[in-house]
């Protein structure tokens, strides 16, 4: 066999190598910057049965790291001001949003911008205290049923909620919808009570207050 001849059956065997059909071949990865949707399954058919298999945590550590995630809106710098209000558009939202809008409506909407985010600051805080329901509908609806042994008096003084004011309503929604989203909480230090400068519960003597704002002394626990 001359070298010429043996040179071209090599190319020709390699040919037929590369172009042979294998089990791998069957996987077929993406050319896009995304992973495939289950990266762990698909691992573990390309390793085969003999193979450790790719447990459900691996798997999804695996996804995690591959899987491109769309980033969380941006939360705006807050200004505590009517024109910065003012600026953002009107929102909706689910029923946490709805408890925490019904709650700065029937409890602050005469404050001031500060004033209304001071309260939803609470409210939060509440939310993220193990000593309170862990969400918004649950601190603002706890106690309600007894007649003002509740924790927000809307929530249970035996009056009909209506909203009369679409536009104070429209206002608070708005900071609603800021505090939901992850705007900051820089006003009380992390109060979780507060009363009307009108009245002076006899819890007030034991908590720290942490501000005054508005028509409302702020408190945490200490």
């Amino acid at each position: 066999m001359t070298i010429k001849t043996f040179g071209a059956l090599a190319i020709a065997a390699a040919a037929t190598f590369f172009s042979a059909p294998t089990a791998e071949a069957e996987i077929t990865l993406s050319s896009k910057s995304e992973a495939p949707a289950d990266l762990g399954q698909n691992l573990n058919t390309l390793l085969g049965t003999d193979a450790p298999q790719v447990t459900t945590a691996r798997a999804a550590t695996l996804n995690g790291l591959f899987i491109k995630r769309r980033p969380a809106a941006a939360v705006p710098s807050l200004e505590y001001t009517e024109a910065f209000l003012a600026e953002l558009p009107a929102v909706k939202g689910d029923a946490q949003w709805q408890c925490l809008t019904e709650a700065l409506y029937f409890e602050a909407r005469g404050e001031s911008v500060r004033g209304l985010f001071a309260v939803a600051e609470v409210i939060l805080n509440r939310v993220d205290s193990s000593a309170f329901p862990g969400t918004v509908c649950g601190v603002v609806n706890q106690g309600t049923g007894r007649k003002y042994q509740c924790q927000f008096t809307y929530t249970c003084d035996g009056l009909s909620e209506v909203v009369h004011e679409p536009r104070a309503y429209e206002r608070v929604g708005k900071v609603a919808r800021l505090m939901l989203d992850g705007a900051e909480r820089a006003l009380t230090n992390g109060a979780e009570f507060y009363h009307t400068k009108a009245v002076s519960p006899r819890w007030s003597r034991i908590f720290d207050r942490t501000t005054t704002i508005g028509a409302h002394h702020f408190y945490a626990q200490g």
